[in-house]
């Protein structure tokens, strides 16, 4: 039986020193512009600048490399999240401001508009138990820290003490993953504007309306 080459290769070698959050940007990157299966050990190695024994030593392999991949993003996004609302502002301005900056987002990515839950959800989890259960708790946390801040604008009487905060968390998360899953059809930047005012407007109509 021969040996695995590549096994032998990161027995060997010593752990190689790198940044870590930015070789998981690049591969992030790279997962959203290509797709999970048409991403090549190549593109990676490319993109993160290690060699293929360093992303075998670190990540075991391409779906580890993913896995890792999807974690940072969780954590890039949860500080993008506090940055927009851990300030003073009423909490639906803060919220004004986090949409407005996912269209822009959105519109700079150019050809690449999914973001990588978005990409490996529709890709892949459907057929791999663990990367489903990642994405699914990240989308999970991102749904309570919406209720978390719309608890807080009925505690400062921003919002109705009466509004459904729950119906309100999942309608908010629902309608961003789409705008993100919409971005993808190549329209302009002014089209995801106007959808993520109107979703803006359903939050605050919503906010107003007495729990049933």
């Amino acid at each position: 039986m021969m040996p695995n080459i590549h096994q032998k290769e990161t027995n060997l070698m010593p752990p190689a020193k790198f940044d870590r959050e930015q070789v998981l940007r690049s591969a992030m990157n790279t997962f959203v512009q290509k797709g999970y299966s048409k991403t090549s050990m190549q593109d990676l190695t490319k993109s993160t600048g290690l060699h293929p024994g360093s992303i075998y030593c670190a990540f075991e392999n391409k779906r580890g490399l993913l896995l890792a991949a999807l974690l940072q993003y969780k954590s890039d996004s949860e500080l993008s999240f506090e940055a927009y609302f851990s300030h003073d502002l009423p909490v639906l301005q803060s919220l004004k401001l986090y949409l407005d900056s996912i269209v822009v987002d959105c519109a700079q990515k150019g050809e690449y508009k999914a973001c990588l839950l978005t990409r490996a959800l529709t890709e892949i989890a459907d057929q791999d138990d663990e990367v489903k259960s990642v994405i699914s708790e990240s989308l999970y946390d991102w749904q309570k820290a919406f209720h978390k801040q719309f608890e807080l604008a009925v505690e400062s009487k921003e919002l109705s003490a009466n509004c459904n905060i729950p119906h309100m968390a999942r309608y908010l998360s629902m309608g961003i993953y789409g705008l993100r899953t919409f971005a993808q059809t190549q329209t302009t930047r002014d089209v995801l504007q106007e959808l993520a005012d109107q979703l803006f407007d359903d939050i605050r109509r919503l906010s107003l309306e007495p729990s049933h």
